[in-house]
């Protein structure tokens, strides 16, 4: 049971449950974590996801003591990546409640996800840099694409530790809360999402992440084309709120 999952009406909440490795993720709790979200991702009554780790760690990486004794986590080109659900590309989002580390392939679990929430403890950094583990699972990719490649360059090649006033400086952090508060404050904003049109709000962040490499005429017409699909779905239901009063003076409140 080394992933446990609770689910708070339309906010599943993953956790990652060895504390005594420091959540660091071997086989196993790779699989069980790529199904979690496997699972997720097909409930239709689940709408947002946040990602955490127990005992004050989000994610310290790889169990490389499991890597040492010929145990190491799956490295196959298809499929799952070795850190679980990193290859996956869901429909909905994943938020990241981030306390104590998220290092190494745990770094590259944090920007798998769509959103990151690091309370003051957090840190992270490219840690594995001093055992020669490489970035297997989209850090070389993500990590540019969020924050920059003189910001990724810079964590990539130093390994150094980033404490989370300068992530949320550099882009890497989208939130910085009081130390304890990464899990309230991630399941908090979890819910504020799941309260939109989910139609429009998924079709929106669909057309986000395959806009990379393409052209600006194939991406705007990509955008189009999800566009029409919330326009036939939650578009008029909307439009007829705001038109009844909702929504007045900037209010989020229905």
């Amino acid at each position: 049971m080394n992933i446990l999952v609770e689910k708070r009406g339309p906010v599943t909440i993953v956790t990652i449950d060895r504390p005594e490795r420091r959540n660091a993720v071997d086989r196993a709790t790779a699989e069980a974590l790529a199904d979690a979200f496997r699972a997720f991702d097909a409930d239709e009554d689940a709408s947002v996801a946040v990602l955490q780790g127990s005992g004050g760690t989000f994610c310290a990486g790889a169990d490389l003591k499991a890597v040492s004794e010929g145990r190491g986590n799956r490295t196959e080109p298809s499929g799952d990546g070795p850190m679980g659900p990193t290859r996956l590309r869901l429909t909905k989002p994943v938020i990241a409640a981030v306390s104590g580390h998220a290092v190494a392939g745990g770094l590259e679990l944090a920007i798998w996800c769509d959103l990151r929430v690091a309370d003051e403890t957090a840190v992270f950094g490219v840690f594995c840099r001093r055992w020669g583990v490489p970035l297997i699972d989209g850090g070389t990719v993500r990590l540019p694409r969020l924050i920059g490649q003189s910001h990724a360059l810079d964590l990539i090649l130093t390994g150094r530790p980033v404490a989370a006033e300068e992530a949320l400086r550099i882009g890497l952090a989208n939130r910085v809360v009081p130390a304890g508060q990464a899990l309230d404050a991630a399941v908090e904003l979890a819910r504020s999402l799941a309260a939109f049109p989910q139609t429009c709000l998924r079709e929106d962040r669909a057309s986000v992440f395959e806009q990379h490499g393409a052209t600006e005429e194939s991406a705007m017409a990509n955008e189009f084309g999800h566009g029409l699909v919330s326009l036939s779905s939650d578009t008029v239901a909307g439009a007829t709120r705001f038109a009844r009063g909702a929504g007045r003076h900037g209010s989020f409140d229905a």
